[in-house]
């Protein structure tokens, strides 16, 4: 069995392995990063130590979600580096067996394609598994 969290972003069902997530936590103050790209919201300090918030949203080319009140963070490690992922929403913790798991649909836009480790069929909905350390280590450009 795997372990997935699953999260809301723009609409879309994603998720992540457990085993990369350090932390999920409500956002709070972000702190601009003078010169970083426009997909880096900033950092934030979580319980002493630093993390980079990156706007998904933005990462990903998808517009702007409202005010970014309740929106939540994924507090995920990249080569020894934590990374917040901000998503619209967090819910819950789900266990998967293999054959649930599929390849991408060949109708996945490329620039998904790039952060899909696959999709996740739930008998009432498909999950497109993220790959955080693609998220972080995309070219600059925009993914859209």
């Amino acid at each position: 069995m795997n372990q997935l969290v699953t999260m809301t972003l723009d609409g879309r069902e994603l998720c992540v392995g457990v085993d990369t997530v350090q932390d999920v936590v409500r956002l709070e103050t972000v702190t601009p990063v003078p010169q970083a790209p426009d997909w880096i919201a900033g950092v934030m300090n979580l319980r002493g130590h630093i993390v980079t918030a990156v706007d998904l949203r933005a990462r990903l080319g998808l517009p702007a979600g409202g005010d970014g009140s309740g929106r939540m963070c994924v507090v995920v490690d990249f080569d020894g580096d934590a990374y917040g992922l901000i998503v619209d929403k967090v819910s819950e913790v789900i266990a998967i067996t293999d054959d649930q798991r599929d390849g991408d649909p060949a109708t996945l836009p490329a620039a998904w394609r790039a952060i899909s480790r696959g999709v996740i069929r739930l008998d009432d909905a498909l999950l497109l598994e993220i790959d955080p350390a693609h998220i972080v280590s995309l070219p600059q450009s925009r993914a859209a």
